[in-house]
């Protein structure tokens, strides 16, 4: 993936990194993405905890509304991605239950 590690990536990496308020990063996302986009991305973060979690295929595809492709796209992350699913999963199971939405 180095070929997309640009100076731009760098810059929205940059922002990201230092934006630590809910609110504005939702800000940025309603402006850098469509609302499609911003669904189907949190979507794949819910499959990677129902994954996670041992759930089956048809339990995420019932619970999620994502497709069979999506779910093994998700699970091929989860098992030979680049760790970025586990650290997402790391931070939401460390939250408290009342700050997990």
């Amino acid at each position: 993936m180095d070929e997309i590690r640009t100076k731009a990536v760098n810059d929205l990496l940059q922002v990201l990194a230092r934006l630590d308020d809910e609110d504005e990063i939702f800000a940025l996302l309603e402006d850098l993405f469509t609302i499609r986009e911003i669904r189907e991305t949190s979507q794949r973060l819910m499959v990677a905890q129902m994954l996670s979690q041992g759930k089956s295929y048809a339990a995420i595809e019932a619970a999620s509304g994502a497709s069979a492709t999506t779910i093994a796209r998700v699970s091929r992350c989860l098992s030979y991605g680049s760790g970025g699913y586990q650290q997402a999963l790391k931070i939401l199971n460390d939250l408290e239950p009342d700050d997990n939405r």
